[in-house]
Parts: structure tokens; sequence; C-alpha cells
């Protein structure tokens, strides 16, 4: 079988729209209060762009935290959950690659979980020209720690099916793309904030299932995957409740 390509991982979450917005974690408040800190400036009353905003999990939080928030994204499937769930926050299709933006008309641009999908050729100089001076480019990533044993294990179980989870915190793709500025002016601070969360073991089978390195594999390979991960989960949690653990990856950049 051909290794599915960047491109099809990208598209791969709008078959799978719902099931990402029902079951992927949310971030915890410590995070805007730390993207606030490195930034230097509130997210109240703040131009944001939140782009690659999938279904709306971050954006809505941006927006309770009293930002103005515009939300950037290309897939249907996406854009289509993110209009049921949040209605009243304005969506515009694009990408970071090209954004659909006047400059100089942001404070913030945000990527949640989002940023390892762009071109950073692009999507650097993209982020630039649409900040205003002393705007913040805030990039973050929930990443599984492997310092929990039980982590551990579900790990190395999907790395022999299927290879390296991108969201497994030793990977760390996505902010080591984006330290690697190819523009040379986003000077990156990087803050991890943990939190967790106590969902039912089929909650957290469906986050999982939700991800692009199952989705690509197609239905029949996942589920068989998942059938099995069930009776692993079930034999360390006979209760059927499982803690995930998270480490929130945070890169700042401000402008000058």
């Amino acid at each position: 079988m051909t290794a599915p390509s960047h491109t099809d991982r990208a598209r791969s979450f709008n078959a799978a729209a719902a099931q990402y917005a029902a079951n992927r974690p949310s971030y915890p408040p410590a995070l805007f209060d730390a993207i606030e800190e490195l930034a230097g400036r509130r997210l109240t009353g703040a131009r944001v762009v939140d782009v690659g905003a999938g279904t709306g999990i971050g954006t809505a939080l941006l927006r309770g935290r009293g930002a103005e928030v515009l939300a950037v994204e290309p897939g249907d499937g996406m854009a289509a959950q993110f209009r049921l769930h949040h209605p009243d926050i304005p969506i515009v299709r694009g990408n970071g690659n090209a954004l659909p933006l006047a400059a100089a008309s942001a404070d913030f641009i945000t990527y949640a979980q989002a940023w390892h999908w762009t071109d950073p050729t692009h999507s650097a100089p993209e982020a630039l020209r649409v900040l205003r001076p002393g705007g913040a480019l805030a990039l973050w990533w929930n990443t599984t720690p492997l310092d929990i044993p039980w982590h551990i294990e579900q790990a190395k179980r999907i790395e022999r099916r299927f290879g390296n989870h991108p969201a497994v915190e030793q990977n760390g793709s996505g902010a080591r793309a984006a330290l690697a500025d190819p523009t040379g002016r986003l000077d990156f601070t990087r803050r991890k904030v943990r939190w967790s969360r106590r969902v039912p073991i089929g909650t957290h089978l469906a986050n999982i299932g939700s991800h692009s390195i199952f989705l690509v594999h197609g239905t029949e390979a996942s589920t068989a995957f998942l059938t099995e991960e069930k009776q692993h989960l079930l034999n360390a949690f006979p209760d059927g409740i499982i803690e995930e653990t998270y480490d929130v990856d945070l890169l700042i950049a401000t402008t000058s």
C-alpha cells in the first residue's frame, strides 16, 4: 500500500468532521493565560484570526475570552460542522498559505492543531503580512506525553500497526517545523501546559480514531485496531473511564 500523502491526511478530516467535533479534546484556560502572557496583550477586544479552525473547538474558546474572532477553514466537512455548532462566529473559506485577508488586519493569528498542514514557506510570510505591528502568531498542539504508562503502551500499539502517531509528544513534528522559520523573522517562545480530562472509553476511542493516521488507512483497518484497543483499555480501566493527559505545546512569536 502506498503511504498516504500529506494532502490525503489533511483532507481526511472532512469525512469524519462530526466525530471530530464530538470527541476531540478541548484546551485548558491556562493555555489562553499563557498566550496573553507571552504575547504581552489581552485577547479581550483583540482581532483574532483562527486559521484551520476545523469544527471550532479553539475558536469558541477564543471568543469566550472576549476576542473578536474570524475563522478560516479550507475543508467542506469541517466548515459545515463549524457553522452547525457556532452559527454566531464568522467563518471564511481559505487556508494559511494564502489568507483571504487584508494586510495588517489582525492582532493575533492562531493555529490550533493546524500549522503542520500548511507550507511554512507561504504561511509564515502570510501571517507576517496579516498581523499588525505588535501582533502575535500563536501555534499550539495537544500532544500525548510519554511519561504515563498507559499512554506509552498505547503509543507503541499504534506505532506497530500504523507508524508514528503525530500527536505523540516524542514526535513533535509540528513544533519543530514551526521553529525552523523560513522567514527568519519569527522568534518563537515555547511553553507546555499540562492538563487532563476524564472520559468514557468510547469517547477516547472515537477521539483517537478521528486522527488522520487512522482515517487514511480506511474503516476496516481502523475498526479492527480500535476493537482490539477497547479490550486493552477495559483491562487497564475496568470502570470504563479514562483520564487522558495532554501537554499543550504552545509557540508564540510577536511582530515588531
